[in-house]
């Protein structure tokens, strides 16, 4: 089986609207574990471990003492705001598209560990590389281990699609198996002979190339190669057995 592996957002929202069901996140007992560590800490220790400012410090730090994770309404793929998630575009996806994505796609999380779409979260900040010491663990790497792995490959997972950040596909690259190949996609221009990556680009590739998937309904991964939006195509030359290319013309 082929499995899509994408970063999460910083911002989110709630949905309350939604009628559908959400499903139980597979590590849920480890989030509330996180999420008891989190809510003993201060504010102004919280503002340090987030590395933000005042007033996103004083949100996520009402949201933590307002929801707890046992009481999650909202799918994670309907939570996420990013340039990524925009893109993908959750509320227009036909019901076959979604089942899609709910077979094939999975979040990384520093909080969760692992998500399939329609797993009930609750908003939260915590990036995975957060130096969050914990009781057995120095930090989150530590911390979820090989667990997210683990989880990704059950099923009978034969290809790991890797759409994530460096950050956080580096909570699963270390634990890869011979047995289960890990391939990068890599969104670029070639520019004096070298591919350059433009950040708010990637993001918007990745959004895009996760819908192409679910509108294709592709699960092998040399039909991966096909993907053609925003003007991006293949490139044989660039590219290798780990990582695909694909460079905009």
């Amino acid at each position: 089986m082929l499995k899509i592996i994408i970063s999460p957002a910083k911002k989110m929202v709630m949905n309350d609207d939604f009628i559908g069901s959400v499903t139980v996140p597979v590590y849920l007992d480890k989030t509330i574990y996180l999420h008891q560590e989190l809510s003993k800490l201060t504010l102004e220790e919280l503002k340090l471990l987030w590395k933000c400012s005042d007033k996103l410090a004083t949100q996520n730090y009402e949201r933590l003492h307002a929801y707890h994770p046992e009481h999650s309404i909202t799918p994670a793929l309907f939570s996420y705001e990013g340039i990524q998630y925009q893109h993908i575009g959750a509320r227009v996806l036909e019901s076959s598209q979604l089942e899609y994505v709910s077979n094939h796609l999975r979040i990384l999380s520093g909080f969760y560990g692992i998500l399939k779409p329609f797993d009930g979260v609750i908003p939260y900040r915590l990036e995975m590389q957060t130096l969050l010491k914990t009781e057995n663990a120095k930090d989150l790497y530590d911390f979820w281990s090989d667990l997210i792995y683990q989880e990704l490959i059950s099923n009978h997972t034969t290809h790991i699609l890797n759409l994530a950040s460096g950050e956080y596909s580096k909570s699963v690259r270390p634990f890869i198996k011979p047995e289960v190949s890990f391939i990068t996609c890599t969104f670029g221009e070639e520019v004096n002979g070298k591919v350059k990556v433009k950040g708010t680009m990637a993001k918007i590739a990745r959004g895009e190339m996760v819908r192409y998937l679910a509108e294709k309904q592709i699960k092998d991964i040399e039909s991966v190669k096909t993907f053609d939006r925003l003007n991006y195509k293949f490139s044989p030359s660039h590219s290798s057995e780990t990582e695909y290319v694909f460079l905009q013309s």
